[in-house]
C-alpha cells in the first residue's frame, strides 16, 4: 500500500487565510536570504579571482632641499638624531618668511658641515663663525626655533618645544598640569648642573616684552 502524498497546494484549503500569507511571506525571505549570500558569495569570488588592475600610487610630494638642509643643521645644532618633521617645516617656513636671507645661510651651515664633517654643535658653531659673522644669528634662530618654538617673531609650537623635553621630569609647560592635586609642593628631582663651555662668542642680554 503506497503512501499518499499530500501537496501544499491541495491542503491549502484547510488553513486560514493569514497562514497562507505567513506561509508565503516565509517562503519569500527564504528565497532572498538564499539568493543574496549566493550574490555575496559570486561577487567575493570575482573580486579574488579579478587579477589586479594597474593603479596609479598619488604623487610623491617632493622634497624642499631647502627644508632638507635646515633638518640636516638642526640635528647637528640640537644634538639629537630624531626631530619632528611637521615642526621643522613649520619652523623653516617661519624663518625663511620673515628672513628670506636664512635659506642662503642655511645652506652656507649646511656645506660648512659637509665640506669639514662637522659632527657635534660645537664644532659647527665655531666654524659658522669663523667663516662668517652673520651666520651666528642664523644659528640662534635655528636654536630658538626649536628650543623655544617660536620662529620671525611668532610662537609656532608650544608643549613640544624642546626647552620642555629637557625639564619633563621635573616641571611641565605653564597651563598644563600634568600631576595630581598640589604636584608643585614636592621636591623635584636634582639636575645635574651644565659643564660645556658656549662655543659662539657672547651676545648682548636683551629683555624681551612679557
Amino acid at each position: 500500500m503506497t503512501q499518499e502524498r499530500r501537496s501544499p497546494v491541495a491542503g491549502s484549503w484547510r488553513a486560514s487565510p493569514n497562514a497562507i500569507k505567513l506561509n508565503q511571506s516565509m517562503r519569500l525571505m527564504r528565497r532572498d536570504v538564499l539568493l543574496s549570500g549566493i550574490g555575496a558569495l559570486a561577487a567575493w569570488g570575482g573580486a579574488s579571482a579579478a587579477p589586479a588592475l594597474d593603479t596609479v600610487p598619488p604623487p610623491v610630494p617632493a622634497v624642499d632641499p631647502g627644508l632638507a638642509r635646515f633638518m640636516d643643521v638642526s640635528h647637528c645644532l640640537t644634538d639629537r638624531t630624531e626631530l619632528d618633521s611637521a615642526v621643522g617645516a613649520a619652523l623653516y617656513a617661519g624663518m625663511v618668511q620673515a628672513k628670506p636671507e636664512r635659506t642662503a645661510q642655511i645652506a652656507t651651515l649646511y656645506d660648512l658641515k659637509a665640506k669639514y664633517r662637522l659632527i657635534t654643535a660645537a664644532e659647527l658653531a665655531k666654524a659658522a663663525e669663523k667663516a662668517d659673522k652673520a651666520l651666528k644669528e642664523t644659528i640662534h634662530d635655528i636654536m630658538i626655533g626649536w628650543y623655544r618654538g617660536v620662529a620671525g617673531g611668532k610662537v609656532v609650537v608650544y608643549r613640544t618645544a624642546l626647552m620642555f623635553d629637557i625639564t619633563k621630569d621635573a616641571i611641565y609647560p605653564k597651563t598644563y598640569a600634568a600631576g595630581g592635586p598640589f604636584y608643585w609642593t614636592t621636591k623635584p628631582p636634582e639636575v645635574a648642573r651644565p659643564t660645556g663651555l658656549p662655543a659662539l662668542s657672547p651676545s648682548p642680554f636683551v629683555v624681551e616684552p612679557t
